[in-house]
């Protein structure tokens, strides 16, 4: 059983670029975990139960998160930071093979790989949560990031488990559409 210490949901609005040229609006929405790693500071073969707490929170999370959107969510993506009695793999372990399922779940589908990040940190650590289209992987207007933190997590026994939905792509995006072809 998950053992959470704060559930942490971070809105953001967005109604022009960086030099104030107005777009239409974006919102972005990140839901944040706070939980006790039951293996920090030991070595674990087994991470199952990592598995299952990434299923568990995730579901949670993804429904937090998009009720908080103003539109459908569009893109998605998802981000731990596991602390320092922790191991990168731990992070892995608690987004990669189960929290896949109640993202989607909650995003009426996606067919695109799920962009995410994974770090070491200690309480205050922000990570770059990559977001990206949900259904087409190739839609450059749809990649993004926020930049997310928790002020007093993780602590050294924690991880700070991340997701984040957004319903439409940077604001005024002007990469193109695709790679360019020589």
């Amino acid at each position: 059983m998950v053992e959470t210490r704060k559930i942490v949901i971070v809105r953001e609005h967005i109604t022009c670029d960086a030099f104030g040229e107005p777009c239409e609006q974006v919102c972005r929405v990140a839901a944040a975990a706070v939980f006790r790693n039951p293996i920090a500071g030991r070595f674990a073969a087994d991470l199952t139960a990592l598995f299952e707490i990434g299923a568990e929170l995730g579901q949670q999370l993804a429904e937090q998160a998009v009720s908080q959107l103003k539109g459908a969510p569009v893109s998605y993506g998802k981000a731990a930071i596991v602390g320092v009695s922790g191991d990168m793999e731990h992070g892995g372990a608690v987004i990669h093979p189960r929290l896949g399922g109640p993202m989607r779940a909650a995003a009426n589908g996606g067919d695109a790989v799920i962009p995410s990040n994974v770090k070491i940190g200690a309480a205050g650590t922000s990570i770059d949560l990559p977001l990206g289209h949900k259904d087409n992987p190739w839609s450059f207007d749809h990649f993004d990031t926020m930049t997310l933190c928790v002020p007093d997590g993780p602590r050294p026994e924690e991880i700070v488990m991340f997701l984040a939905y957004a319903d439409r792509g940077r604001p005024i995006p002007r990469c193109g559409s695709g790679p360019i072809k020589t």
